[in-house]
């Protein structure tokens, strides 16, 4: 009996041990998610400016007459990806949905496909899947990493027009949702096309005082559409990691209410074991009485 109850007892406390793991884990996942949400937050402001630029640069006479934007390029040829997803588990089905939603998009699309994963996980599902990554890239650990992680992207996005003929590049990641919840969604970022010089220069001036453009046009209009892919990719990347750590945060609820059932049936155990033990004390303890009262 004492050799169950021991036994018992050292379950409990690794229990126990995993749990206070398990809750370190969930504090820290519930910090991430606030840093990657409050970045997306604090994009907005810029991302507002940089639209109202291009908007006043493609309004603006010296446009008018340019070819496509710089970045643009004509339909066809091969087609470029990048698929975020995660280097770490405990995130359930967060980098199947991610690949599932790619891989199917992708197989619509005409021609060549490059494809490159930003974790290692979501590299090993998209292999799996059959797209072949031609580059896996680490996954930031803070909101302050995703700027290398962007340009680098940014860098090999142009090695890749240049010398393998890519002449789109489509997003796709995992967007927050309600809670834990979040959703794969996937953005072509390249060709700016005329869609998008309509779309950026029906912007709105917010006052009455038409813009002037200093500096050149065409230079000015380069400059902020590079801002303009930064900060789709930099906002892909905050909200993939955003979704990550919100599934990461759900896991961990689960597992911290299965530890809580666990302990509860381990300690109802422990506690019916010692009753056991008083019980046939108190029985040995009554028969010996009788015994000795007993002529």
């Amino acid at each position: 009996m004492s050799g169950t109850e021991a036994g018992l007892q050292r379950k409990i406390e690794s229990a126990r041990d995993l749990q206070s793991v398990v809750r370190t884990m969930k504090a820290l996942a519930a910090s991430s998610i606030g840093q990657y949400e409050r970045s997306v937050r604090a994009l907005a402001d810029y991302d507002r400016t940089v639209s109202l630029g291009l908007g006043a640069c493609l309004r603006s006479e010296g446009s008018r007459g340019l070819g496509p934007p710089a970045g643009a390029t004509p339909r066809g040829g091969v087609l470029g990806a990048v698929v975020f997803g995660s280097d770490q588990g405990l995130v359930g089905r967060f980098n199947e949905v991610v690949t599932d939603h790619a891989a199917a998009a992708l197989a619509a699309a005409p021609g060549d496909t490059r494809v490159w994963a930003v974790g290692e996980r979501v590299h090993a599902r998209l292999v799996d899947a059959g797209l072949h990554p031609l580059r896996c890239f680490v996954v930031p650990s803070s909101a302050q990493a995703i700027i290398p992680l962007v340009a680098e992207i940014l860098v090999e996005s142009e090695k890749a027009r240049d010398g393998s003929g890519v002449t789109a590049l489509h997003l796709f990641h995992n967007r927050p949702g309600v809670g834990a919840a979040y959703a794969p969604v996937g953005r072509r970022l390249l060709p700016l096309d005329d869609a998008w010089r309509d779309e950026a220069a029906c912007v709105p001036w917010p006052t009455g005082t038409s813009p002037e453009v200093m500096g050149g046009v065409v230079a000015t209009l380069r400059a902020l559409i590079r801002e303009h892919l930064f900060i789709s990719l930099f906002r892909a990347c905050a909200e993939s990691l955003a979704s990550e750590n919100a599934s990461r945060l759900a896991a961990m609820e689960r597992a911290d209410r299965n530890i809580d059932e666990v302990l509860a049936g381990l300690q109802e155990t422990s506690h019916r074991l010692r009753q056991n033990g008083i019980d046939e004390e108190l029985f040995d303890v009554i028969a010996g009485s009788e015994a000795l009262t007993t002529p």
